[in-house]
């Protein structure tokens, strides 16, 4: 006699579940019972139907009940609500559209009911312009409702997972969008200082972000809906998301004697089985095993679920496979970023009393010598024994495998040595030598050897200033544009030369930007008998846990104007040239623009992919300035900007050839000063303006010569005052001192450095790409007169000019700089 399976529910877990069973028992007789139309379908999906990344809305359907019956021999009964069970008599009670009230008996039962989004009790909730996402049929009422003229802004409530991700998705819509959180971050699996990094970029793409504020009430106002706060801020729009959280739908268990949780979950084994014979329960509904802590917990991912559902079925057919719990591993894209978690977070750990220690890192997604590659951000959480217990990674590329490899060293049981131990697939298009997951292992190893000892940022404000020293290990450069309040600054080259500078008989607090050099330097000072701690992930770190979102409110009134849209074109644009300006920094990628795009045509497309972020604004200058169009700029998911540009067409008018506008278009400068920093300002202005389009001429005077001295020196006839003047100026580019924080030229030094880390031209490479632009540079012959210099003591290109020259000059330009 064949065995009767009812399953209540579908999606992930009844779905799964089904197919499973089938596959193990062809004689089963297996029911299906889906109180909406839809028995599986995306629902991870949804909001990316809603914002329009998915366009066709079939593709939400996973499985129709046709297709389930056709392959799977399953009855699907949709449009059928059991409304409650009988384990006594084995039967349940269902309420069906088509035939009313009836009674269906089983020999066994898998209950996936799912979870209800939370509705709280507050004047207003009734509101039809207050929608939650659960389903197909709450999906095509939003979608409808975001699509309705007239509809022009969003509030979002709720901070989590479904919230930033339809927060994400509306303003892709185009709304205008507020998102409220009550707590003091977004995304509750990640700690603060790695959410604020996801909040951020919701912010940079036009979010409003208003936290630690609850909602205290709904009210209607024409075709608008009011939301007031605790703060007393009151804001309006036409449609609010409400995403504070899911409670598990078993309000019709309730008197079916079936154990349920605290909070209304169902109570199963590690089987799936409830406390009632061949009952099973599986997905959100249930309470599961937190994997890393064994604490009781509930977890409402889609991974899960399935699991649930493929154990549940074998328990049904006598196999005896466990579920040993959930991780809560997710991941969540925030426009460009994406950011992922596994394991347990500080917070759980904390409000468990369970000890850890914490590392940061901030490697990059791929060898940095290769093209693309972007920074990541990684925290790794593991014990005294070196237990992995989570890890946490934001970042635009590589960030789901490396949490995947994690998240697999956790499911066994692994520690901080198996991560080092990993060998992973590696060529630098796709990775290091060392891998971030590597490289997250040793900086942890290293804590449990006692070869370091970190400390974290929320640990500065309980420092004992009497008894510890803040020392900054970065270069001076690095140090004065920015830095720890407390701080000295000691560069971890200098720091052996300079250590009488630090109390032994004081706790050392050494930092860097990321947490290398600072090891470094806990290394030399440990060596040398100082007790030190290292921030660990460096100042990068320090800055992620400073809050940076915006917690004013916005306007009270959100739907004042529509958003600008993203600029693109229509239709699908073949470019005739491709330039590849990643890896270079302003004004690198304009000064190739510019150079790309003289051998076109008129009308002939350039496809631009850079890297530097400054790029995305600097072309719609360039294009204004040129005269040239702007048809398409994007921000790839990847950190990279692509641009579209076609030669002598105006943005305005794509289809008509433009001209560039007459007139005062020049661009003239005189550089009076001969310090390096303004050297490398004035030309980076002038190869900015010189590409373009612009003419420019520039006017060296008095100190300013010295940029244009050629290097070596030069046998000419000179008087005694130029010989002196010759002997104590700096001759060429190479010899400038900084205006500030020269340090017997050491700082010039590190500024050359730090453009050539950062690819950024230096001064020599900056004038000779001005020359090859056009840009006129003139010397003031006064004053090579007064102090002595000759024109073949100047490098190649230079003109003489005077006073009248420079004014006629003026005289056709839109603006003139003094430097």
């Amino acid at each position: 006699m064949s065995k009767k399976v009812l399953i209540v529910g579908g999606v992930a877990g009844g779905a799964s579940a089904a197919a499973r069973l089938r596959r193990l028992d062809e004689d089963a007789h297996i029911i299906m019972f889906e109180r909406d139309p839809y028995i599986s379908f995306a629902n991870c999906g949804l909001p990316y139907y809603i914002g329009g990344s998915i366009q066709d809305r079939s593709k939400l359907l996973v499985q129709t009940p046709e297709a389930m019956h056709n392959r799977f021999n399953i009855d699907v009964r949709t449009q059928s609500e059991v409304v409650s069970i009988d384990p006594v008599n084995k039967k349940v009670h269902v309420s069906s559209k088509e035939n009313g009230f009836y009674e269906e008996s089983y020999d066994a039962i898998i209950l996936s009911p799912g979870a209800r989004p939370i509705r709280p009790s507050l004047p207003g909730i009734e509101s039809t312009k207050i929608h939650t996402l659960r389903n197909i049929p709450d999906t095509d009422r939003i979608k409808a409702k975001v699509t309705e003229e007239g509809t022009r802004s969003a509030i979002v409530i709720g901070g989590g997972f479904i919230g930033v991700e339809m927060a994400e998705n509306l303003r892709e819509a185009g709304l205008e969008v507020t998102l409220i959180e009550a707590g003091s971050h977004i995304l509750a699996p990640f700690d603060s200082e790695m959410s604020s990094v996801l909040a951020k970029e919701l912010e940079e793409h036009g979010v409003n972000l208003i936290f630690s504020d609850m909602v205290q009430g709904f009210s209607e106002i024409g075709e608008q809906i009011a939301v007031r706060l605790a703060s007393g801020t009151v804001l309006q729009s036409e449609m609010v998301l409400l995403a504070i959280g899911v409670s598990p739908d078993t309000s019709f268990l309730k008197d079916s004697g079936l154990e349920l949780g605290p909070r209304g979950h169902i109570l199963v084994n590690e089987r799936m089985e409830t406390n009632l014979e061949n009952v099973f329960a599986v997905g959100d509904a249930v309470e599961v095993v937190d994997f890393v802590n064994g604490s009781k917990t509930a977890i409402p991912l889609a991974g899960p679920a399935n699991k649930q559902g493929r154990i549940a079925a074998d328990n049904v057919c006598g196999l005896s496979t466990t579920y040993k719990g959930s991780q809560g591993t997710s991941i969540i894209k925030v426009f460009g970023l994406t950011g992922a978690a596994t394991g347990n977070n500080e917070k759980t750990l904390q409000r468990l009393g369970i000890p850890y220690h914490v590392v940061n890192i901030h490697p990059n997604s791929h060898a940095s010598y290769y093209p693309g590659a972007t920074p990541l951000s990684m925290k790794l959480i593991f014990d005294k024994q070196g237990l992995v217990l989570g890890a946490q990674a934001v970042g635009y590329d590589g960030v789901d495998k490396r949490i995947d490899d994690i998240a697999t060293v956790i499911r066994f049981r692994g520690t901080v040595t198996d991560l080092t131990e990993l060998e992973l697939s590696y060529a630098p298009p796709y990775s290091s030598a060392k891998d971030p997951v590597n490289m997250a292992g040793y900086t942890a190893e290293n804590i449990l050897a006692g070869l370091t000892e970190v400390f974290v940022p929320a640990e500065l404000a309980k420092r004992d200033l009497n008894n510890t020293i803040l020392v900054d290990v970065r270069s001076e450069l690095e140090h004065a544009n920015g830095h720890i309040e407390g701080s000295i600054n000691i560069p971890v080259d200098d720091l052996r030369e300079r250590l009488a500078e630090l109390d032994p008989s004081k706790e050392i607090w050494v930092y860097c930007q990321v947490g290398l050099r600072g090891y470094t330097a806990s290394r030399i000072l440990m060596q040398k008998g100082l007790h030190v701690k290292n921030l660990t992930g460096g100042y990068k770190t320090y800055l992620m846990s400073v809050p940076t979102p915006k917690i004013e409110s916005p306007a009270p009134n959100l739907s004042v104007a529509d958003p600008k849209k993203e600029i693109a074109a229509t239709a699908e644009l073949t470019p005739d040239s491709v330039l590849d300006a990643c890896g270079l920094c302003c004004p690198g990628p304009l000064i190739q623009v510019r150079q790309s795009m003289d051998p076109l045509q008129d009308g002939q497309i350039l496809k631009v992919t850079a890297s530097d972020p400054g790029f995305y604004e600097d072309i719609k200058a360039w294009v204004r300035m040129s005269g040239n169009g702007l048809m398409k700029l994007t921000k790839l998911p990847n950190g990279m900007i692509e641009a579209y540009l076609c030669k002598g067409v105006s943005e305005e008018n794509p289809s008509v050839p433009s001209q560039q506008t007459q007139g005062h278009n020049g661009s003239t400068m005189v550089v009076f000063s001969g310090d390096l920093d303004k050297a490398i300002a004035s030309f980076i202005i002038a190869n900015g303006a010189a590409s373009s389009g612009k003419k420019v001429t520039m006017f060296f005077t008095f100190w300013g010569l010295n940029i244009i001295r050629k290097p070596e020196k030069m046998r000419v006839n000179k008087n005694f005052m130029g010989k002196m003047f010759g002997m104590m100026m700096p001759r060429g580019s190479r010899r400038l001192k900084l205006s500030n924080m020269h340090m017997m030229g050491m700082g010039s030094q590190m500024i050359r450095s730090l453009m050539k880390s950062k690819n950024v031209l230096s001064l020599e490479e900056l004038i000779q790409s001005a020359i090859d632009q056009g840009v006129e540079i003139v010397a003031c012959q006064m004053s090579m007169d007064l102090m002595g210099i000759t024109h073949e003591e100047l490098i190649d290109g230079v003109g003489l000019g005077g006073v009248g020259y420079y004014l006629g000059q003026a005289d056709q330009s839109g603006h003139n700089l003094f430097i």
